[in-house]
């Protein structure tokens, strides 16, 4: 563990996330020991390196997220778990709040550690921000800042975005309306495939069968886009029952596909790079746009089985063209440009063969079957 003797010098950067991973990333800072230098313009480290124009200190803000924070004073922001220190004297030092000081302190070997240190509470009034007396936190989990923007994301959390190739033919179905060809909130629909044991008021997912996402490495269908339609409550067991309509996005038609509710609670990711080599490519845009830039949803062709978990921060990279060299021949020879980078993503959730990410930086738009690496 760092002692607090040894600083000499401080200027300020930022830190948190749940307990464990920040457990996680002190050892990985103390197991690495790499020294942190300032970035030169073209400059590639291997390491984290800070950003020449880092503040010399930052008091935490409302609307802050850690990725933010990190981009001022890391050029990589996903290196921050390597400099974070927990403060033991600091009550939940894994998070932070507006109005908390981040301080980036140097060891007697040069490696910089962040302090945290706990400023008066901030809430927000009719002519914007003002500083409470210290007290007890009674919600810190709601109250801290997020890594990255969490209502880009939330709806992909907590609805079935992805159905899985296996699993299709195990999924309860609509297999005809109670009134009518569609069902919109309020109204009835029968159903095949719901375990007997299923308890009455249980809430499904409804989603309609998307598109195939397909790998372009070796043309295996991967699985299907989950399209929302809405959602129901189970009002009667049988072969088949009938699924009350309680919410609805669009209209239920026979052959959509229930799934269960998922649990999903309020996530902070931990931005880092992957612990091996990914190499794949964006499949598909979630976002209806041909161009994808900044906070939109891409899915990509590995996921946990390439070892991709939430959290882990891919750079982009936009794919060389293929041309002809004309200048020595008519014809000329086929020669592929160099692909250049283009922009960051973190992965927020995963299966096994395909991730959702974010896009969090985009120098450039961003097509698909653009190339996703480790950075």
């Amino acid at each position: 563990m760092f002692s607090r003797k040894p600083f000499i010098r401080s200027t300020t950067l930022l830190a948190a996330s749940a307990a464990s991973v920040i457990l996680l990333s002190t050892v990985v800072a103390q197991d690495r020991g790499a020294s942190v230098e300032v970035a030169a313009v073209g400059q590639q480290a291997p390491g984290p390196v800070l950003n020449p124009r880092h503040p010399e200190s930052y008091v935490v803000r409302q609307g802050d997220t850690l990725w933010d924070i990190a981009s001022m004073f890391l050029r990589d922001p996903w290196y921050w778990p390597e400099i974070w220190q927990i403060n033991p004297q600091v009550e939940n030092p894994h998070l932070i709040f507006p109005g908390d000081i981040l301080s980036l302190a140097y060891l007697d070997d040069g490696r910089p550690v962040v302090q945290l240190e706990r400023g008066p509470q901030v809430a927000q009034s009719g002519s914007g921000f003002e500083r409470l007396s210290p007290r007890v936190r009674s919600s810190p989990l709601d109250d801290a800042i997020q890594t990255i923007p969490y209502e880009t994301i939330a709806a992909f959390l907590s609805r079935p975005r992805f159905i899985d190739e296996d699993e299709i033919d195990d999924l309860p179905y609509i297999v005809a309306h109670r009134e009518g060809l569609m069902a919109s909130s309020g109204r009835d629909v029968y159903v095949r495939g719901v375990e007997e044991g299923e308890p009455i008021g249980t809430v499904f997912n409804v989603v309609e069968l998307g598109g195939a996402f397909v790998d372009p490495d070796t043309n295996d269908t991967l699985g299907y886009q989950g399209i929302y339609v809405g959602q129901g409550r189970l009002d009667r067991v049988g072969d088949p029952g009938t699924i009350r309509m309680i919410d609805s996005e669009r209209e239920a038609v026979v052959g959509n596909y229930l799934m269960e509710e998922e649990d999903v609670s309020h996530q902070n990711f931990v931005p880092r790079a992957p612990d091996s080599n990914i190499e794949g490519q964006i499949i598909a845009n979630l976002s209806g746009v041909s161009l994808i830039g900044q906070y939109q949803v891409v899915v990509i062709n590995r996921g946990s089985e390439a070892g991709l978990e939430p959290g882990h921060v891919l750079r982009a990279w936009e794919a060389g063209q293929t041309i002809r060299d004309t200048q020595r021949g008519a014809i000329g020879q086929k020669i592929r440009l160099p692909d250049e980078p283009a922009g960051t993503m973190m992965v927020f959730r995963t299966a096994e063969r395909v991730s959702y990410a974010l896009v969090m930086e985009a120098t450039t738009p961003l097509e698909l079957f653009d190339f996703v690496r480790t950075p």
